[in-house]
């Protein structure tokens, strides 16, 4: 009896303990779980599986699932649907180019990035971080890129329910590095679950008349947008640090929204990118509240912008049209 009061106890001591902060929860070779008052938060995708070509689609990039508020499902997308690599809060370039060879690490063709490890990880009531060492390999599976990306977890600033950071230390370990591609397919971006309302998603930006086709360098953005129902917004905050003249690509239909950076990394040399993610249920945030989060994040005092809403592109994208004209089939030959 005295046996099973101790193991009540002991049981009681853990959910207060889970309650009290964040706690990390790995399932060992799957799936890394942040947890705050006892619900999930974020879960970092890490399987490694290419036992059949169907597992490694599955499994080729790692990302991080955004969780609702309840800590009951996903508001991000995982493999599968429309665009399978796209996947919640990830980084990748189409157009990666070393000693001549280019490297496609956004559709994942002809390698994979792969976990290795973790280290640094860190919980409690102030926040939760751990760091993902990850090898962008080649076809010959030999790295090209070393990552370092550290992922931290801070108690948001009302209304947001989650406050992530994404920390993306790229090393080149096989020569020069060049980092490129377009906005469409390159870049830290976050992507909503593939069950989004395409007909409810609009953008926000700190300038009275945007365009992001051509902007360069917002220091804050965000989107709405609605999954079965219900409402969620997430702010993008851009980080000074990161390379400059940085394109946009905030307006696709489905979501799909970020920071496309370039850069040349030396032989041996490093890149940084990094972001943080404001997550909320309902509407966007106000100007205010963005732009006092982008300067506590950047260290600056700026004034507060116009924010400027718009709605979602309902065309095309480049990967939708080539769906499409690969499915079309060949004009007959006109007749003599």
């Amino acid at each position: 009896m005295r046996k099973l009061a101790l193991m009540v106890l002991g049981s009681a001591a853990l959910i207060a303990r889970a309650d009290d902060g964040f706690v990390l929860n790995d399932a060992k070779g799957d799936h890394l779980d942040v947890l705050c008052g006892g619900k999930i938060i974020a879960r970092y995708m890490y399987a490694h599986d290419v036992t059949t070509p169907a597992k490694r689609l599955e499994t080729y990039k790692p990302f991080l699932h955004v969780f609702d508020p309840t800590g009951t499902a996903p508001i991000t997308k995982g493999p599968g649907g429309d665009f399978t690599h796209h996947r919640g809060i990830f980084i990748g370039f189409m157009k990666i180019t070393v000693n001549g060879q280019s490297y496609d690490r956004w559709h994942m063709k002809g390698g994979d990035q792969i976990h290795q490890s973790f280290s640094g990880e860190k919980s409690g009531k102030d926040g939760a971080s751990f760091v993902s060492h990850v090898n962008w390999m080649d076809a010959g599976d030999k790295p090209i890129i070393e990552e370092k990306r550290t992922l931290s977890f801070l108690p948001p600033p009302a209304p947001a329910y989650a406050m992530i950071d994404m920390v993306s230390n790229l090393k080149a370990v096989a020569g020069e590095t060049k980092l490129d591609g377009d906005p469409e397919h390159a870049g830290l971006q976050y992507r909503p679950a593939n069950e989004v309302d395409r007909k409810k998603t609009m953008y926000f930006f700190p300038v009275e008349n945007p365009n992001p086709h051509k902007d360069k360098d917002y220091p804050w953005f965000g989107e709405t947008y609605e999954i079965k129902g219900k409402r969620y917004s997430v702010v993008f905050l851009n980080h000074p640090s990161n390379p400059t003249n940085a394109a946009i690509s905030a307006y696709r239909d489905y979501g799909r929204f970020g920071v496309f950076p370039k850069a040349v990394i030396p032989a041996g040399g490093t890149q940084t990118i990094r972001a943080r993610f404001l997550i909320c249920e309902g509407e966007m945030p106000s100007a205010e509240i963005a732009q006092k989060a982008w300067n506590e994040y950047a260290g600056e005092n700026r004034p507060t912008p116009k924010m400027t809403s718009r709605p979602a592109e309902y065309g095309k994208s480049p990967d939708e049209k080539s769906k499409a004209a690969a499915k079309k089939p060949a004009a007959e030959p006109k007749k003599p």
